[in-house]
């Protein structure tokens, strides 16, 4: 090209010719050095897309429960480096923190979530949820692919400075009280089960200890109340709630807490100076599973969310897994960071069954029929009878049965509402019944520092006998129902509970059949009010008419010649609240 340029240009002097061939010499050397230069990089270039990515990438949406998020953070790290594809595109793998039931109830509109529940990836702490989400939203994309990324059993965490060196409970029943109040047992944390898993897994063991030792469906009724009153008094809900609450307990109160080894690993890691020490009960327990899920249908993003769980499964994945308290696929532990010495063992437990959607679902509604705050009318009898002596107890029927309502009442909630009625003939002038304790939340102030509950205490201990009362029953059952359908509270557990030694008498008063037909004039099935009545003592000669009072309310009726029985019959009014929704 110079010398066709040369040829047709003017030609200048024989020096400036020889001056600007060395010039023109040196800028063709630096624009084929340009050239060349521009052809390696782009040859690099061309080069690399050859093997590397081409296009958008694919990002995958990783929505992890946030236990397992910094383990599978690394993860995602390393296989991002990694440069995986789908059809020439780069995939990477981002992993977001999420709350299983958050994003369960995401789908179903079953509870409250807190948004951010869409994902490519769902990765949470229990098959639970998935199970609850295809039973409760069958068009719901949710693709179990089989792939277990943890897992961790659940067992008992005590505070190390307060654990029982005996070994602890040698049965899921004997680690929550399963009696009335006030017959022994400890506090058990433990996080609502109707948003944790570990709260679930916890019904579930209770719930197949308690079938497994009852003679019968009424006692393992009774018993299951028990213990979900007292878990309901250990209740967090969230396991941060949980945790500061386990962290207060004290010798003289020294709580247990149900949770995964994971769990108990990263509450030490917390507390380093005030451990927990895990011990494994007798018999199969429940395992958080970790499964790998997608909930898409689009074979780009169906074949990148594979290659993350291809990651997810290598050596290296679960070594990260394992240094983060987990257990992996067989149960594998690295014995460094779930030691013996905080009662951590190699072996792994032996696992239960995973509940059916079924049986998860009519846990979740027990728990939350018994965690509905109640609002009770309680009527006690205090007819002349009542002075009569309970053989054995050295009490009259008034102690006892004051003394079994009192202990009836640490089985409430301090945001349950009670209140307290006496009855006989003419208490109140003309009246049958009075007024002792209006309808209050027990947690109320009342007068300083005094509460509704202390209220009900001081007037259920003061209630005394009238010698020549008899038992206007029926006029007393009326206004009682009257009264809690004038004052209805559809956010609560509406209930006559009414106490009595004696048949209905009181000759110029109510009868039967005219309390019946105006029960069923006031009844609104949206709006029900069971009355539930527990009669003891010899002089109750008919149980029969307080049965067609309670089927007409949707109550109970009970009766027993021993008044030191009313605490364990508390229990078994209770139990009418899961009894419909007994687990298979």
């Amino acid at each position: 090209m110079g010398r066709h340029r040369g040829r047709y240009a003017e030609e200048p002097s024989s020096r400036a010719r020889r001056r600007r061939g060395r010039g023109g010499a040196f800028a063709a050397l630096a624009a084929a050095l340009v050239i060349v230069l521009g052809l390696t990089v782009a040859g690099v270039y061309m080069f690399g897309q050859a093997d590397g990515c081409g296009g958008s990438d694919i990002t995958l949406d990783v929505a992890v429960s946030p236990e397992l998020a910094p383990a599978l953070d690394e993860v995602a790290s390393g296989f991002n480096t990694e440069e995986h594809q789908v059809d020439g595109r780069c995939v990477y793998a981002e992993v977001r923190q999420v709350d299983s039931a958050n994003v369960a109830f995401g789908i179903t509109g079953a509870g409250a979530t807190m948004g951010d529940t869409e994902s490519d990836v769902w990765i949470p702490d229990s098959s639970i949820w998935p199970r609850l989400v295809q039973s409760e939203a069958g068009d719901a994309v949710i693709t179990e692919t089989g792939t277990s990324v943890a897992r961790s059993p659940l067992v008992l965490a005590e505070l190390a400075e307060h654990a029982d060196d005996s070994g602890g409970p040698s049965a899921w029943a004997d680690v929550i009280p399963t009696s009335a109040p006030g017959e022994g047992g400890r506090t058990v944390r433990v996080v609502d089960p109707a948003r944790s898993s570990t709260g679930m897994g916890t019904l579930y063991l209770l719930q197949g200890a308690l079938k497994e030792n009852s003679p019968d469906t009424a006692t393992f009724n009774t018993r299951m109340t028990a213990a979900l009153q007292a878990l309901h008094q250990g209740a967090s809900p969230d396991e941060e709630a949980a945790f500061l609450a386990f962290s207060g307990g004290t010798a003289e109160a020294p709580p247990a807490m149900v949770m995964s080894e994971q769990a108990v690993w990263r509450y030490n890691s917390a507390h380093s100076e005030a451990g927990a020490r895990a011990s494994y009960v007798e018999g199969d327990t429940y395992y958080l599973d970790y499964p790998y899920i997608v909930r898409s249908e689009e074979s780009d993003v169906t074949r990148a969310a594979e290659e993350f769980r291809t990651a997810v499964r290598g050596d290296a994945a679960q070594t990260r897994i394992l240094e983060q308290g987990f257990r992996g696929s067989e149960g594998e532990v690295d014995t460094s960071v779930l030691t013996e010495d905080a009662g951590f063992t190699e072996e792994p437990p032996t696992e239960l069954a995973t509940p059916s959607e079924g049986a998860t679902n009519d846990l979740i509604r027990a728990w939350n029929q018994l965690k509905m705050d109640s609002r009770v009318l309680t009527i006690v009898d205090v007819s002349g009878s009542m002075l009569a002596e309970v053989p054995g107890t050295g009490m009259t029927r008034m102690q006892v049965a004051s003394a079994a309502a009192a202990e009836g009442l640490q089985m409430f909630t301090d945001s349950s509402e009670l209140g307290l009625w006496k009855f006989s003939t003419n208490v109140n002038g003309d009246l049958h019944y009075q007024e002792t304790a209006p309808i209050r939340e027990l947690q109320a102030t009342v007068e300083g520092d005094t509460t509704h509950r202390d209220v009900m205490a001081n007037a259920l201990g003061s209630l005394a006998p009238m010698p020549q009362g008899d038992t206007a029953l029926y006029d007393t059952y009326l206004a009682a129902y009257q009264e809690m359908s004038s004052t209805y509270r559809p956010d609560r557990t509406n209930v006559v509970l009414m106490l009595t030694d004696g048949d209905n008498d009181n000759p110029d008063g109510l009868e039967l059949d005219g309390l019946m037909s105006q029960i069923n004039d006031i009844a609104d099935p949206s709006r029900p009010i069971p009355i539930i009545t527990i009669a003891f003592g010899p002089d109750v000669q008919n149980l029969e008419p307080l049965q067609e009072i309670a089927a007409a309310t949707g109550g109970a009726a009970y009766m027993t010649e021993d008044p030191t029985e009313i605490g364990q019959i508390f229990l078994q009014a209770f139990s009418l609240r899961i009894s419909e929704n007994e687990t298979e």
